[in-house]
């Protein structure tokens, strides 16, 4: 049996039937009305925030998890491990939206888009505002994955400098320097846009602090489409407060959603949003596109050819 605890689309739900018609599919909107039948489940589709030990130790039958989303920091890994159920995910569907998302916040704080809806609300016409281009500036990105990646390859349409960290310090495509930590300096102090798509693991929390916006140009713009883990909040908000950077793009946060209390709502130079940089009308198509091809190879008994397998103790 074929379960799934992610909502999804009734016309998606359709093609899988369709596609699939040997397969015994159960479809849910939720854990909570999936729970009951766990325990005779072989595959469990979800969003990888719904799985408890607990109920990882009532799926008898279970053997591989599809998490149709990139985020894996809330998946119950040492249970799965002790069970060796595999896991994929669906790494490298956000690319588009993400990097599209970036590049769009980069060039409203370098046209002044929030001056100026403010100037059109009070009718004030200002030719005064300053206008900048990102065409030639450097970019610097934290996590050289899909989106990454992806990012640095659209910079690239604007003719700009790419930086790239990754552990490795191995060169990546679009990407004109590559460092690793003992290098990230160079990163820091080059960059005029820093993109941060870290995940969330043991070795990533808290990974830019007050060292890092030391380092950084006082017109540097920090833009967190990672895990708001990652980034040491109130140093973040010291920084921006003391002007050691010039502008915080955000969509991410330590804790979600964002306090109604939290400074960072009314910075001017801070641009808030509701975690929604990898929201895609095309998100569910493309990740039950790798699942989909991922069941032909789980089928055919292909495991390690499987799209996107998750090593336990990565995380990621």
């Amino acid at each position: 049996m074929i379960l799934s605890s992610a909502r999804l689309r009734d016309d998606i739900r359709d093609q899988l039937k369709e596609r699939f018609s040997e397969e015994d599919f159960h479809f849910y909107k939720n854990m909570k009305e999936a729970a009951a039948e766990l325990m005779e489940a072989e595959v469990l589709i979800t969003y990888g925030e719904d799985l408890t030990d607990e109920l990882i130790d009532t799926a008898k039958s279970l053997k591989w998890i599809m998490v149709i989303s990139a985020g894996l920091d809330k998946m119950p890994f040492i249970a799965l491990e002790e069970k060796n159920i595999l896991i994929t995910n669906a790494k490298g569907i956000h690319k588009i939206p993400m990097a599209e998302y970036t590049i769009s916040m980069m060039l409203q704080v370098s046209r002044k888009s929030k001056e100026l809806l403010e100037n059109q609300r009070q009718h004030t016409w200002d030719r005064k505002v300053p206008m900048t281009e990102i065409s030639r500036k450097t970019i610097g990105v934290l996590g050289t994955g899909a989106i990454g990646t992806e990012v640095a390859r659209l910079a690239k349409a604007f003719n700009m400098k790419t930086i790239g960290f990754n552990t490795s310090g191995s060169p990546v495509e679009n990407f004109d320097t590559i460092v690793s930590k003992e290098g990230i300096s160079k990163l820091y102090e080059e960059s005029d846009f820093i993109v941060n798509v870290l995940p969330s693991t043991a070795l990533t929390e808290g990974f830019v602090g007050a060292d890092a916006f030391s380092l950084m140009k006082t017109s540097a713009v920090l833009i967190n489409i990672g895990r708001g883990t990652t980034i040491v909040e109130s140093e973040l908000i010291e920084a921006l407060q003391a002007n050691k950077i010039g502008h915080a793009v955000l969509d991410v946060f330590e804790k979600e959603p964002l306090s109604e209390k939290s400074p960072l709502w009314d910075m001017k130079n801070v641009t808030v949003t509701p975690h929604l940089s990898g929201i895609s009308p095309q998100y569910q198509e493309r990740a039950i596109e790798i699942f989909s091809e991922n069941l032909k190879l789980y089928r055919k008994e292909k495991l390690s050819d499987m799209i996107n397998i998750i090593p336990y103790d990565r995380g990621y």
